[in-house]
């Protein structure tokens, strides 16, 4: 029994039992005189539950998990060599996947009889972007051993800083650039501000397009659980009228063999006092 062996365990359980099958792992590992595994299985923290999710949709979506961090290493790799066009047509995809896996999460939650609510799915998705940007949130989703959720707000273009070590160097006087160069320099930074623009852009509309496309579905969503309520109200006025019905029927059934006992009661007397005259006669 080794520590990950445990953590992949604990991990791919419900939430509800990690508790106690933690405290029983670490109880083993005392009692086979390996105190400190039993000291880093402690340590290991319950998920929350949209870490549970996350680590759910690992488990249950291995491919579509590893296809999400490939693209996440494409958008890395676009965003050092600052590929304007890689970035807009990678920054689509990432909302798209993403989107696509915070669902299939949320039908995954639902199947275990955990269903996720608007703010676990948010963190779903949050998490699943920082993959996308921090090989080491990548590796950790991956692994499906996740106890808390993760964001990550540097990602896109924005994000991106050049940074040196050491001394900086000294400054060398530069020739001065004819006018026609200095057209072309602030033309060729104006493109590639231009660039970055329309990345940010594509990203945006995406992510706006995305939002859109949720809020219709949930507005479609409200519409028939509308629906659904009116016609179960209809059924149950419609049900409370046959219920007044049959309890008016079952209280008249109930009068009339009340009246028909004591009829039934007086002839049987009567015919009882003819057979006993008869019999006297």
């Amino acid at each position: 029994m080794t520590l990950d062996d445990v953590a992949g365990e604990l991990y791919s359980l419900d939430p509800g039992d990690f508790v106690a099958t933690r405290a029983e792992r670490a109880a083993r590992a005392r009692a086979e005189g390996d105190r400190d595994l039993a000291k880093a299985i402690t340590a290991l923290r319950k998920p929350t539950i949209a870490a549970w999710t996350v680590n759910l949709l690992a488990r249950h979506a291995p491919a579509e998990i590893t296809a999400l961090l490939d693209l996440g290493a494409a958008l890395r790799s676009a965003q050092r060599q600052l590929s304007g066009d890689k970035l807009r047509t990678l920054g689509t995809r990432r909302q798209q996947v993403v989107t696509a896996m915070t669902k299939r999460a949320a039908e995954l939650a639902a199947e275990h009889d955990r269903p996720a609510g608007e703010q676990v799915l948010r963190e779903v998705g949050q998490t699943l972007t920082a993959a996308l940007a921090d090989p080491e949130v990548a590796d950790q989703v991956r692994a499906g051993v996740l106890s808390s959720t993760v964001t990550y707000d540097g990602f896109g273009p924005a994000g991106l800083v050049a940074i040196t070590g050491g001394k900086a160097a000294p400054k060398k006087q530069a020739p001065r650039a004819s006018t026609s160069e200095k057209n072309a320099q602030r033309e060729a930074e104006a493109r590639k501000e231009l660039d970055d623009a329309e990345s940010g852009l594509a990203t945006a509309r995406a992510e706006r397009d995305a939002a859109e496309a949720a809020a219709a579905q949930a507005k479609s969503d409200l519409d028939a659980i509308e629906t659904k309520i009116a016609d179960l109200r209809a059924e149950l006025e419609h049900a409370e009228q046959q219920r007044h019905f049959a309890h008016t029927a079952e209280h008249r059934a109930r009068t009339e063999f009340t009246a028909a006992r004591s009829q039934f009661d007086r002839m049987l007397k009567w015919v009882e006092r003819l057979r006993t005259r008869l019999e006297d006669d």
